[in-house]
């Protein structure tokens, strides 16, 4: 009896195997370092159960280029409607790319990217419209769906003639398309501010006073980081009207990815009554980097991109153990004299405080700044 359980099992095993074999297809080659968990809840998916998960695109999107690293133009022909009506489409794909930076960039259409590759949009969505799993659209679908939700917020204009050119009413010369990059860009440079202020009047402080060239240049954020849902109609919108007003919630949601939004006495730290200046690190940390640190990057100490607290204040923690051996003082200001220069770090720095040595263990009459131990040097 057990044998031939055994042997139940063992063609089962071989033929779920050799399903498995004949059946994965080339979309699935191409993801050569993902596991069937990916995208399956199951061990075995079948056609008839495939237990499929939520689509995983988010973290599967990898590539991220400039968008002078791709095409110029790229010619669509692969839909041809059924009558011939259409020459192929010209889509300027650099301007779109451009524009894309402040909407998630390439992810917002290339959303299925293993390393070093970009996928087709072809390589998940079928050419043709008759398909089984209606979760997922067609080539068409995919790309109308795109192209239409842009189009009818910036200019309101979907009809077919928007993008599709008819043949007997031929303008564009198709021939000339050039599918190289320009490696300038094509649309104009956006004037980035070096400061915003909003005025706040129902919070406790009237006013935030927000340095723009801080995060981009200081902390080093991306343009994504907060314009990750902005689209053309912020600036470009046949009806302004329709654009929706920013409300509190949608303000704080992106600085919250950085700033505790949600503590009520967190507040203050953004909100003041009076402007205030660009970022100090003496009065925001307590931390004065002005004499020993200032040449740094942030990254040298905030080694964890975005993060910037948790760091402790005290030398150590960065510098580990000082000794005379491995600690020239002359690089403080104060070339010590001959009575000091023996002394331990301790004698003088307590608890390895290095900001303000203690006199007063040997000396009656002597303190710091007052009296230095030796001679000020540049």
């Amino acid at each position: 009896m057990k044998s031939k359980l055994y042997l139940v099992i063992i063609s089962i095993l071989l033929t779920a195997l050799n399903y498995f074999g004949q059946n994965k297809s080339t979309s699935h080659q191409v993801y050569q370092d993902l596991s069937c968990r990916t995208c399956h809840s199951c061990d075995i998916p079948t056609k008839e159960n495939p237990c499929l998960i939520k689509c995983p695109r988010d973290f599967i999107a990898t590539v991220k280029q400039k968008p002078e690293d791709g095409p110029n133009t790229i010619v669509i022909e692969r839909l041809k409607s059924s009558n011939n009506l259409y020459n192929p489409v010209i889509f300027k794909h650099q301007a779109h790319a451009e524009m894309s930076e402040m909407s998630g960039g390439c992810v917002s259409c290339h959303h299925y990217n293993p390393p070093g590759k970009v996928v087709g949009c072809v390589q998940c969505h079928q050419p043709e419209r008759a398909r089984e799993d209606l979760s997922k659209p067609d080539l068409k679908g995919a790309y109308h769906r795109l192209c239409m939700n842009c189009h009818r917020e910036w200019s309101g204009e979907v009809e077919c003639y928007s993008c599709h050119e008819l043949k007997n009413k031929s303008t564009k010369t198709h021939l000339a398309v050039s599918t190289e990059s320009t490696h300038k860009r094509i649309h104009p440079d956006v004037a980035v501010p070096i400061k915003l202020t909003f005025n706040t009047p129902n919070a406790v402080g009237k006013l935030v006073t927000f340095y723009h060239s801080d995060h981009v240049n200081l902390f080093k954020l991306d343009c994504q980081n907060c314009h990750s849902n902005e689209s053309c109609t912020k600036c470009h919108n046949k009806n302004k009207a329709q654009v929706a007003h920013i409300t509190l919630e949608q303000h704080h949601k992106i600085c919250s990815t950085c700033h505790d939004t949600e503590t009520n006495s967190k507040c203050s730290f953004c909100h003041q009554n009076k402007e205030v200046g660009p970022f100090n690190h003496k009065e925001k940390t307590g931390f004065d980097i002005t004499r020993f640190h200032g040449k740094l990057s942030c990254e040298r100490c905030h080694t964890t991109k975005g993060k910037f607290t948790g760091l402790k204040d005290d030398c150590a923690s960065c510098h580990g153990s000082w000794t005379q051996e491995n600690f020239n003082h002359k690089i403080t200001g104060i070339a010590l004299d001959e009575t000091h220069y023996g002394l331990e770090c301790d004698n003088c720095h307590k608890e390895k405080n290095y900001s303000n040595p203690v006199c007063t263990d040997c000396h009656d009459d002597k303190s710091y700044p007052k009296n230095v131990p030796g001679r000020r040097i540049k």
